[in-house]
């Protein structure tokens, strides 16, 4: 007997990893050279809590534990509904066509150089934010990153 195909859950995160002067970190996708973006993953299992999500997606994704490069990790409250492109709609269960985005921001001490995966990114950069949101190829993502000053100076006015 055959096990039954993994898909994808369509409920992600999106991690916006910026330095405190926000520059944003995006990395190159390698399955679609030219698409840069910021950190990005699905749920592993449907009670995967979502800071966990973003905690793991960074990890696997740019090599950073959160706590040990000094991060401060904070869930915006914002999640953006989206079509999913249809050359990605394979992954998940017949049928799904949206996927549900949680977005994050990840504030790192300075710029560091991350630890890219070679079948998942081929390239990095850090850029100063309004030049990042230029570079991304996902609509959520490039509003995303023109959110970070206003996240931002909320975050510095917090206790």
């Amino acid at each position: 007997m055959q096990p039954a195909p993994s898909f994808k859950i369509p409920e992600s995160v999106l991690v916006v990893i910026h330095t405190p002067d926000l520059r944003v970190l995006l990395i190159e996708r390698a399955d679609h050279p030219g698409y840069w973006q910021s950190v990005t993953g699905s749920r592993d299992h449907v009670d995967e809590p979502l800071a966990e999500t973003a905690r793991r997606e960074v990890l696997e994704e740019t090599g950073f534990d959160i706590a040990a490069a000094g991060g401060e990790l904070r869930d915006w409250q914002l999640a953006n509904v989206y079509e999913i492109y249809p050359h990605w709609r394979h992954r998940y269960a017949p049928g799904v066509t949206r996927n549900t985005e949680h977005v994050f921001g990840l504030q790192l001490p300075g710029v560091l150089a991350p630890t890219l995966s070679p079948r998942e990114h081929l390239a990095w950069v850090w850029l100063p934010w309004h030049e990042a949101a230029d570079r991304c190829f996902s609509p959520s993502n490039a509003e995303a990153v023109l959110q970070l000053p206003r996240f931002s100076a909320a975050s510095s006015t917090t206790p």
